[in-house]
């Protein structure tokens, strides 16, 4: 028990900066005291002390805000930062070495019994406001990014991101990437897109016609006027604007 408390405080503050003292870990990181009364409610749920179990883990809602079910298994260094809003379901499981962010779901999309609820392979990251739903595996190292929905199994080592989350491949990571707190440049606001939908067949234009001037000035034609008009409209600086 005092061993894996340990490993906890251990691994606030390898993913934490923020951490200052053990003393501070121990008080004010409600990640970690939700991780600790979870291992006693896992340990009532398991010898049939159901109802007990449950009002444990309703205690420890209360008191930092993270709803763990006592039914979820959870492994090693299990590291929850910030922690407000996060659910994790009964049916859930976590392995080792895994980390969350403020209100993340582990949530189910079927009232049957049996496994309704996402398993998270070693390694996993998951970013702030991301809901994982259903009994899909997430693969060792992958990571989630914030405000994701995800319904479908992510492979190990890759980057889901989106709504619904969709696999990234290594251009879209460079330019959007695993982002743990905000919303990335992967938008899906239908009128973000059309908005840079607009922006791009401006700017498409504004070359065109800037080669038709330059094809008239060498034939001796004056454009300075209509140079001047053009130049009224800057689309890089409403792109500059919307991102």
């Amino acid at each position: 028990m005092f061993k894996n408390i340990k490993e906890d405080i251990a691994s606030v503050f390898d993913r934490d900066p923020a951490a200052r003292t053990t003393f501070e870990v121990l008080t004010c990181y409600p990640g970690l005291h939700a991780r600790v009364i979870h291992r006693l409610a896992n340990w009532l749920w398991r010898a049939n002390f159901k109802w007990l179990a449950r009002f444990v883990s309703f205690l420890s809602r209360a008191v930092t805000g993270i709803e763990i079910h006592p039914g979820a298994v959870i492994g090693r260094r299990f590291f929850i930062d910030h922690g407000m809003g996060v659910v994790i379901g009964e049916t859930a499981e976590i392995g080792d070495d895994v980390t969350i962010y403020h209100g993340v779901t582990l949530g189910g999309t079927s009232w049957r019994h049996g496994k309704r609820h996402p398993t998270l392979c070693d390694g996993v990251v998951v970013g702030a406001g991301a809901k994982i739903l259903g009994p899909i595996t997430i693969g060792a190292g992958a990571k989630v990014g914030s405000n994701a929905v995800v319904v479908k199994d992510v492979p190990a080592g890759t980057t889901a991101a989106g709504i619904p989350a969709r696999i990234l491949d290594e251009e879209k990571k460079k330019i959007s990437g695993f982002d743990a707190y905000g919303v990335g440049n992967d938008h899906n606001d239908p009128v973000f897109k059309a908005i840079h939908g607009l922006l791009g067949h401006s700017v498409t234009v504004d070359q065109r016609i800037d080669f038709i001037l330059q094809q008239l000035e060498k034939m001796g034609v004056s454009v300075e006027e209509e140079r001047a008009t053009a130049d009224k409209f800057d689309p890089n600086h409403l792109n500059k604007i919307v991102d």
